[in-house]
């Protein structure tokens, strides 16, 4: 909005405007009856923001037990769509919210069709998920909602900062040697909840892979790392990596602390469970700097 806002201020300027003209009036968006959710972390949102009645269908990574941020239980409730367009349309969606992953041609067969796509993003902070959170509840009518939801976060990460202490050196290091670094939203957590993340030392981008070799070589204090399936299946990887003789001989060095990886890909009431983890964790480590 800030961005749309200064483009067309530039533009008066340069068109040598007197005034600025009223704000254009658009007719209300009607609320959505039957919403489809093609991002497995939007499945997160909708479960605490939309109405049951009006959730249409959830993306087929929440039936996975593997893949789901939300209790399975809760997500078998719904039925889930796969990423192609003939699926999506089956539902008779009158919102679509889908992320970056989402095939052009599948996007484009929805706009033809005239079905309203509301597109998201991947968060890399906190304050950025929020912001989802509240365009999310005001789509499909429930401000309140997301409002309340933003508000629990507030209170999640009020009680998970540290009293005091040296940032413990850590890293997440997940199945196959995936490693979040800085400007993800999970190094935006580490942060504020006592840690100093490494990554940026070893000389990692923002979603990047370690292997066992590279973690070895230069460890931090903390590895935080999960032992069950990943979003992309390679839980199986991930325990064969922990279970390695030379992880389990550095264990004088490398301290390891489970963090699932359900805490790792999502945002929205995610951040909840995954800033209360950290801040365990961190209490565990007495304050020991890295």
């Amino acid at each position: 909005m800030r961005l749309r806002a200064a483009m067309l201020l530039a533009a008066c300027l340069l068109a040598g405007c007197g005034g600025i003209a009223a704000p254009e009036r658009h007719a209300p968006v009607a609320v959505p009856q039957r919403i489809v959710s093609m991002n497995p972390c939007v499945d997160a949102i909708l479960m605490e923001v939309a109405d049951p009645d009006r959730i249409a269908a959830i993306s087929h990574y929440s039936h996975d037990p593997r893949a789901t941020s939300i209790p399975l239980a809760q997500a078998l409730r719904f039925p889930a769509v796969s990423d192609a367009a003939e699926d999506v349309i089956a539902a008779r969606p009158d919102l679509v919210i889908a992320g970056p992953h989402v095939a052009l041609p599948t996007m484009a067969a929805l706009e033809r069709l005239g079905i309203e796509v509301m597109t998201v993003g991947v968060p890399a902070s906190i304050a950025e998920s929020k912001a989802q959170i509240a365009d999310v509840a005001r789509r499909v009518g429930h401000a309140g909602r997301g409002a309340v939801l933003n508000a629990r976060i507030d209170a999640a990460l009020a009680a998970a900062r540290p009293d005091g202490g040296a940032p413990v050196s850590a890293l997440i290091w997940q199945g196959g040697g995936l490693v979040p670094g800085t400007g993800t939203l999970a190094d935006d957590m580490m942060l504020q909840t006592g840690f100093r993340n490494i990554s940026t030392d070893l000389g990692l981008a923002a979603w990047d892979m370690l292997s066992l070799e590279g973690l070895l070589a230069s460890p931090p204090s903390l590895v935080l790392a999960g032992i069950s399936g990943n979003m992309d299946g390679s839980g199986g990887e991930g325990r064969r990596t922990l279970g390695h003789p030379a992880l389990r001989k550095a264990g004088a060095r490398i301290r390891i602390a489970d963090f699932p990886p359900s805490l790792l890909h999502c945002g929205g009431p995610v951040i909840v469970r995954a800033l209360a983890r950290l801040a365990e964790v961190r209490r565990q480590e007495g304050g020991k700097a890295g």
